[in-house]
């Protein structure tokens, strides 16, 4: 078999052991479906449709819980193995070291798309059924591949942790650095740029660029601004006529963010001293 499938197939059997698996799962299906059906309770009223709610709702969610998922599955993927001595075993079967880390991060990843598929699906289905058919199921189709894609930058993102980290502590350490800098901080760094320029020298476009230099902003683009079903209940109709990227252009972004830092940690890795 291929190297890569045997370590996917490795990391896979071991999240399964330790609950990983079932423990995503419900996390998402929980959270899922309570917010589906806390945001869609007054749709009735406002002939607003029940899924759409509830893509705004599940995407909000998951620009705050995807990326840590992610960093906390990836983060000490290399560093922690070099600790237990597992990595240096590894390394001395007839796998290059590029197979390592593409093996682990398709078995992370096929751990995280199951979870968000299992977990979102439930809740869109459940909310489909008691709202009796919905014509959002596109947009609700796109919020859950886009968050796979978001949940695999982060993976990826912690294979660079993980090459860079001394120990597993200051992976840790990093890990929620990087997270609270993509999800809080950048925004808020924008917002205070923004605040402070007052319209004088950075342009809407300038902005429009800047959004796209976070994955969680790619993200929340796409989901809450890209389709014209879900923009009206999400209150960023304003923000969509300033925005000039298509939903494939945005889709485009969110891969370029898994590939590079992917990438990045193969190259990585194939300097580090084990």
């Amino acid at each position: 078999m291929n190297p890569i499938l045997l370590i996917a197939n490795k990391e896979i059997q071991e999240s399964i052991r330790n609950r990983w698996v079932v423990a995503l799962t419900c996390l998402l299906a929980i959270f899922a479906l309570t917010l589906a059906f806390l945001g869609a309770a007054p749709t009735g009223l406002v002939k607003a449709s029940a899924l759409a709610v509830t893509v705004v709702s599940l995407s909000s969610l998951s620009i705050f819980l995807l990326p840590l998922i992610g960093l906390l599955l990836a983060y000490d993927a290399v560093v922690g193995e070099a600790e237990r001595g597992t990595l240096a075993l590894l390394l001395a079967y007839p796998v290059a070291r590029w197979q390592v880390i593409l093996g682990k991060f398709a078995g992370h990843v096929s751990i995280l798309a199951f979870a968000t598929v299992v977990g979102y699906g439930t809740a869109g289905l459940v909310v489909s059924i008691v709202s009796h058919s919905d014509a959002a199921w596109p947009s609700f189709a796109l919020m859950i591949g886009s968050s796979v894609l978001l949940g695999a930058a982060f993976v990826a993102i912690g294979y660079v942790i993980s090459v860079l980290a001394g120990d597993r502590g200051a992976g840790g350490g990093l890990a929620i650095g990087v997270w609270l800098l993509f999800v809080l901080i950048f925004d808020m760094m924008l917002l205070g740029v923004l605040v402070a320029d007052q319209g004088r020298m950075i342009t809407a476009g300038m902005v429009n660029w800047a959004l796209l230099l976070n994955p969680a902003d790619a993200y929340r683009l796409l989901n809450l601004a890209g389709t014209s079903d879900v923009r009206m209940f999400s209150g960023m109709s304003g923000l969509a006529q300033q925005v000039h990227f298509g939903v494939t252009s945005l889709l485009f972004v969110m891969a370029l963010w898994v590939v590079v830092p992917l990438s990045t940690a193969v190259a990585l890795f194939a300097r580090r001293e084990i």
